[in-house]
């Protein structure tokens, strides 16, 4: 297994990136409506006793200590959604136990890895002979100090297996047990390029909406449309 302590930390300096999120969720503007873990704790609070579906809504909180999120950034439910609505079937960094903040160099990279991972789920949906989906654009500036740079790993390495994680999540976990704040790490659906895994939204200085994208589906992703700009 690759240990986190073997890989370089990357040196201090702002780096954008990009991500897709479906479009049928929409932001959580209670994280945005805030400016501080004080001033969230009383208005969660609050609306928790009126609204019963606020749960379903932020996602589970305990996964999140409240000085991880980064109050007062635009975009802060976008930087925090990863962290509380965790997939429990995994990611690539993650075996399901908490969630991962996944950047990419580009939104053409984001996308091939989108549409790599949609294609598996839609594949395994009974009857799904043609439809549209539509994802949101998230452009993000974010801190790259302190991450581990998985750059230093060949291509070949297991951690870049392309449907085995076993070593990634290995990886994942023993960076986020060292306090790492995520790894820089090569793209497996669009090789050349590079992607971020955050593992906490602390680094994450704003996340902005940008284009609306549409996937598709006819067996296959066989079209992927720009739809509009912000």
């Amino acid at each position: 297994m690759v240990a986190p302590a073997s890989l370089p930390r990357l040196a201090a300096g702002e780096q954008p990136g990009y991500r897709l999120v479906n479009s049928r969720f929409p932001p959580i503007d209670l994280f945005d409506d805030v400016a501080s873990a004080e001033e969230f704790a009383v208005l969660h609070e609050l609306q928790a006793l009126t609204n019963p579906r606020l749960r379903a809504t932020l996602g589970d909180l305990s996964l999140l200590p409240l000085e991880e999120i980064p109050f007062d950034i635009p975009g802060c439910s976008y930087a925090v959604a990863p962290f509380t609505h965790v997939n429990p079937a995994g990611s690539r960094f993650s075996a399901g136990g908490y969630g991962v903040l996944y950047l990419a160099d580009a939104m053409e990279t984001a996308l091939a890895e989108v549409r790599h991972h949609q294609e598996a789920y839609w594949r395994g949906v009974p009857a799904l002979n043609y439809e549209r989906f539509v994802f949101r654009g998230l452009a993000c500036r974010f801190q790259a100090a302190g991450l581990g740079d998985g750059l230093v790993l060949p291509a070949a390495d297991p951690v870049y297996a392309p449907d085995d994680y076993r070593a990634s999540w290995a990886l994942g976990q023993a960076a986020k047990r060292a306090g790492l704040p995520g790894l820089r790490y090569r793209s497996v659906r669009r090789p050349g390029v590079v992607c971020w895994a955050l593992l906490t939204p602390r680094p994450v200085i704003a996340m902005v909406q940008a284009a609306h994208y549409e996937m598709v589906w006819k067996g296959g992703v066989i079209g992927i449309h720009r739809l509009s700009t912000p």
